[in-house]
């Protein structure tokens, strides 16, 4: 059974950072493509950040509103993923997500995902 936790949300003041962590079990993040999505209240889920599997040497994506404050990783001994968030904006806030699934487009970032967690809720104040 392949389950996915996220933690580390919580409330922040703008410029301020989170680091969310993502504790998969079931499924095997260096062999997956891996994604942190998220959800503002009223809009659409999009996605913020994907991993690829290291056969593709992960190869980072982000979200253009996020590139450059937020760094995706992943530690394969753990079998966890990490989004760290700097200098964090009210447009930031939202639920987040992460989710898996084999890598089977040529980018992680074009991937469909076939799991996803529960969310974990970041505010940010101004």
């Amino acid at each position: 059974q392949v389950r996915l936790v996220e933690s580390g949300g919580g409330s922040v003041q703008a410029g301020g950072s989170l680091r969310l962590s993502c504790e998969v079990s079931g499924y095997t993040v260096s062999s997956a493509c891996m994604a942190w999505l998220r959800q503002a209240p009223g809009k659409e889920r999009e996605k913020v950040a994907t991993i690829s599997n290291d056969r593709n040497n992960n190869h980072p994506m982000y979200a253009r509103s996020v590139s450059g404050r937020f760094t995706i990783s992943k530690d394969n001994a753990k079998n966890i993923l990490y989004l760290q968030m700097n200098t964090l904006q009210p447009e930031d806030a939202a639920m987040y997500y992460c989710a898996a699934g084999p890598l089977d487009r040529a980018y992680c970032w074009l991937n469909a995902y076939d799991y996803y967690g529960q969310g974990t809720q970041v505010t940010v104040s101004s």
